[in-house]
């Protein structure tokens, strides 16, 4: 019985972690793309900003989410 608790209790934690870091993924991936394509789109908060920042904080938003994306595929918990 406490067997079968702790397997579902895993089950639903890992559950949990997946959807997680697909969600928090494709936000920080979204920040990217705006960050990217800002002036493209027409988005005035993003225009004024420096495009050194602008392209420095986009790849770091494309390589953490990357890296968040990578651990919902592959979960290793």
């Amino acid at each position: 019985m406490d067997n079968d608790f702790r397997s579902k209790h895993a089950k639903s934690y890992i559950l949990m972690r997946r959807i997680y870091d697909f969600s928090m993924s494709s936000l920080i991936l979204g920040m990217a793309v705006v960050m990217f394509f800002g002036a493209k789109f027409g988005i005035m908060q993003f225009v004024d900003v420096d495009p050194l920042f602008r392209y420095l904080f986009g790849g770091i938003c494309l390589l953490y989410g990357g890296f968040r994306l990578y651990r919902g595929v592959y979960p290793n918990y």
